[in-house]
């Protein structure tokens, strides 16, 4: 039994949003956190990934956000770099990598959750050292009577995690780095555990003893994890390139429902590889036990935007709303666009079936 969508919106363009500054072209706006308020009304904060829009021969222009002059551009001698894909660059002399583009985070009101209705001008924007590439794909969680979103803080140090919160997503207060590189897709629990916060995430081993896996931590205030446990996903040739925490968790009636995103390993140079939705229902005292999940993807890139952009073939979902037996499953498409699609929650949790 699969989990059919119900419906699919297109909710936002590259075009459809501002850049930082008038010599700056957003290339994706995706990936975005999702949160229904006390009022009613679903809020978004949405990656807005930008480049810059000159073009000089024989150079590539690299940006990124300097706590004294704010966004500038590295332009690196192309004999001086090999593409990697869309996304990065590596230096010859090194090896280290760079990212072609900068994000930041944008407020965006979407009413019932189904259209846009306003994008505000509130940004969340990197200001430290640690978040000198950029600030991405934020998950939000309501805990404690406020809004608290993770991100992705990327620099020369390598993607870490680090945790905001907000109560009016006008004005945000950083609480740092709580999880070091490489470390990304942290997602935190809408309540505690067995009297502690909790949270997925994705630490990725370098050296290959492993097929990539999710990780369950625990914490007594947000900010020290400990308590580590790896999760079992199961596993298939869908999800054996990445795995990792899609949408924060949503208590239902047998656990915790998690959608998560899997990766198929590309089979080319320069190919990023098909990203999928999968579903797992995780043990209501116990969450690094997985009672039943998805044996296949029930989410796959199917729509025009979902197969063509950035990168294509990717549905990548970052946000849940739940509204009546209906989920809205927000995510970034093709890394290029914002997007909903819906399912039933009944029918969803019916086709998860037992691990093996």
């Amino acid at each position: 039994m699969s989990a059919p969508r119900l419906a699919t919106r297109l909710l936002l363009r590259p075009g459809d949003v501002p850049a930082s500054r008038e010599d700056f072209e957003v290339v994706s706006v995706l990936n975005p956190g999702a949160v229904r308020r006390a009022d009613g009304e679903v809020v978004l904060l949405v990656r807005v990934a930008e480049r810059p829009r000159e073009r000089r021969p024989g150079f590539t222009g690299l940006p990124r956000w300097d706590p004294a002059e704010g966004l500038t551009v590295d332009w690196v001698p192309d004999a001086e770099i090999d593409p990697i894909d869309p996304r990065v660059v590596r230096r010859k002399a090194d090896g280290l990598v760079r990212l072609t583009f900068t994000s930041h985070l944008r407020v965006v009101r979407c009413g019932d959750g189904r259209a846009v209705r306003e994008i505000i001008d509130v940004t969340f924007r990197p200001q430290s050292e640690v978040e000198e590439f950029g600030v991405e794909d934020p998950r939000i969680t309501p805990l404690d009577g406020r809004f608290y979103f993770t991100y992705v803080a990327v620099s020369r140090h390598g993607p870490a995690t680090a945790l905001a919160s907000t109560t009016d997503f006008r004005m945000f207060t950083r609480h740092g780095v709580i999880a070091c590189p490489e470390n990304k897709d942290v997602v935190l629990f809408p309540e505690r555990v067995g009297g502690s916060y909790a949270a997925l995430h994705r630490p990725v081993c370098g050296t290959p003893f492993t097929r990539p896996e999710m990780w369950v931590a625990r914490s007594p205030d947000l900010l020290h994890w400990g308590d580590h446990a790896p999760l079992a996903v199961g596993g298939g040739a869908w999800q054996s390139g990445r795995v990792g925490a899609g949408t924060p968790p949503l208590r239902v009636a047998d656990g915790w429902l998690e959608i998560y995103h899997g990766n198929r390993q590309p089979t080319r140079p320069g190919e990023v590889g098909i990203y999928y939705g999968g579903a797992l229902l995780l043990d209501p005292d116990d969450p690094a036990r997985v009672l039943r999940r998805t044996p296949e993807p029930f989410f796959h890139p199917e729509a025009d935007f979902e197969v063509h952009g950035f990168i294509p073939n990717v549905v990548f979902p970052t946000g849940m709303v739940r509204d009546g037996d209906t989920l809205l499953v927000y995510y970034g498409a093709a890394d290029a666009f914002t997007a909903v699609a819906e399912f039933s929650e009944r029918v969803l949790l019916d086709s998860l079936t037992s691990p093996v």
